[in-house]
């Protein structure tokens, strides 16, 4: 019954966004062509009204005398889900760590598992970068964005990839957690602080027990903030990006939602059977047939968490998977292995530079992966929690001017439909990983996996 409301709670919450979509995007081309009615009917000063009412950003000069209430609301749930990157980060890596450095045959289990996860993250950040460059480089996320805003975008500074190593290190730990453009080092932090309280074991219980706590906190935060002030502040952002800069962001919206989503589906069918096949030599067309279900349920949910019960009784009831080792690796994987995650952050973080006038290079996209690996590892198993990370990414990058944040806007909205299509990739990795270290510690039952 618990599921069932919960469930139920999380479509009403989808219901909420689309109408919230669908909402902003009439009023938004609605107001789009009554903008366009009045100025060419000399109706100038009756928009400037409207737009200062509804419209305008009150933080510039220009927006001294305004009111701009689709703004406010906008920035309300935007600056929310900022507040919560660097405690979520913390939070939910470190009891990560916690949980990847515990458990029974700890070294050659737990350094297999994270092999595997950490392959599968590779492979797939490495194709989606393929995938989105070629997508950005055909033109299909270019946007025309007003001249102040690709003017802020060029004043972005370059930099040397290989600074991020040194970055990484924080030299003052209060500072890397007072800026989002840190987030690497907080990540790095996360883990050396999950490492040693499991090393410290009951001496560090009382810290494990405050992370733990922390963590009720930040969910329950983003909880309200994604289910109550969410809806309206979509309709806000997305009536505004219409209203003010018209429908030339709907196509390039549409290739990235169509270009990831289809990216996601191949790398399912494709990545995990053959690294299945390649590396134990079983039937990968049985896992696929097997772990099927599994994928669906991810899809239906949108959370790793609710799959974790039907992954588990796969693994352990139709793949041979031994109880010993999928009770470590099936756990670790919903708090880990976000391999789907990653794919959509590469496609996300592209599509909302490129549209703000940023040209995302190769170079750009290996960092990107780096920093996205990194922070998908920490994002929690609930739905949504993907979407909030393609900010950590961007704060990494440094491309959080104003232009980048109404592409993450954007994104924002319309991202329901590519994190249902992540989640099947994210729970049969998961598997797919299990099956392997199964196979190679030869704990797999293979009569069960070929039955």
């Amino acid at each position: 019954m618990e599921n069932k409301a919960k469930e139920k709670k999380s479509m009403s919450v989808v219901k909420k966004m689309l109408i919230s979509l669908v909402g902003g995007l009439v009023v938004g081309i609605g107001f789009l062509f009554l903008r366009e009615y009045l100025i060419t009917s000399g109706g100038e000063d009756v928009w400037d009204i409207i737009n200062r009412v509804l419209f305008q950003d009150i933080t510039v000069k220009e927006g001294v005398n305004s009111i701009g209430i689709f703004y406010i609301v906008g920035q309300i749930f935007m600056r929310g889900l900022q507040l919560a990157i660097v405690p979520l980060v913390l939070v939910s890596l470190s009891l990560a760590m916690c949980s990847i450095s515990s458990g029974s045959k700890l070294g050659r289990i737990a350094g297999r598992t994270v092999a595997g996860f950490l392959g599968f993250y590779v492979v797939g950040a490495f194709l989606a970068s393929v995938v989105s460059y070629l997508v950005k480089s055909a033109g299909f996320f270019d946007v025309i964005l007003p001249s102040e805003g690709v003017a802020e975008a060029a004043t972005i500074d370059a930099f040397n990839p290989l600074a991020i190593i040194i970055d990484a290190v924080p030299s003052n730990i209060t500072e890397a957690f007072s800026s989002n453009n840190s987030i690497l080092a907080v990540v790095v932090v996360a883990i050396v602080m999950g490492l040693c309280i499991n090393k410290l074991g009951e001496k560090a219980e009382a810290l494990k027990t405050f992370l733990e706590a922390g963590d009720e906190v930040i969910q329950l935060y983003l909880t309200f903030l994604i289910n109550k002030v969410g809806p309206p502040a979509i309709f806000c952002l997305i009536a505004r990006t219409f209203a003010i800069y018209g429908i030339e962001y709907l196509a390039p919206a549409s290739a990235y939602m169509v270009s990831a989503i289809v990216t996601l589906l191949i790398l399912v069918v494709t990545v995990y059977p053959i690294g299945i096949y390649l590396t134990t030599g079983l039937n990968p067309i049985i896992f696929l047939k097997k772990v099927a279900k599994v994928g669906l349920f991810g899809f239906s949910t949108n959370s790793s968490a609710a799959t974790l019960p039907l992954n588990t009784r796969t693994n352990l009831d139709e793949l041979g998977c031994s109880e010993e080792i999928t009770s470590f690796i099936l756990p670790t994987g919903m708090t880990v292995n976000m391999n789907g995650t990653t794919v959509m952050h590469i496609f996300a973080v592209t599509f909302i530079a490129t549209s703000a006038g940023i040209d995302v290079t190769p170079a750009n996209l290996i960092v990107m992966s780096l920093l996205s690996i990194c922070a998908a590892a920490g994002t929690p198993a609930i739905p949504i929690a993907g979407t909030t990370m393609i900010f950590t990414v961007l704060s990494g990058m440094g491309w959080t001017n104003e232009a980048c944040l109404l592409g993450y806007a954007l994104v924002v909205a319309i991202n329901r439909p590519v994190e249902m299509a992540l989640l099947p990739l994210n729970v049969i990795g998961s598997a797919a990983t299990n099956v392997i270290v199964n196979a190679k510690e030869n704990e797999l039952n293979k009569e069960i996996y070929n039955s």
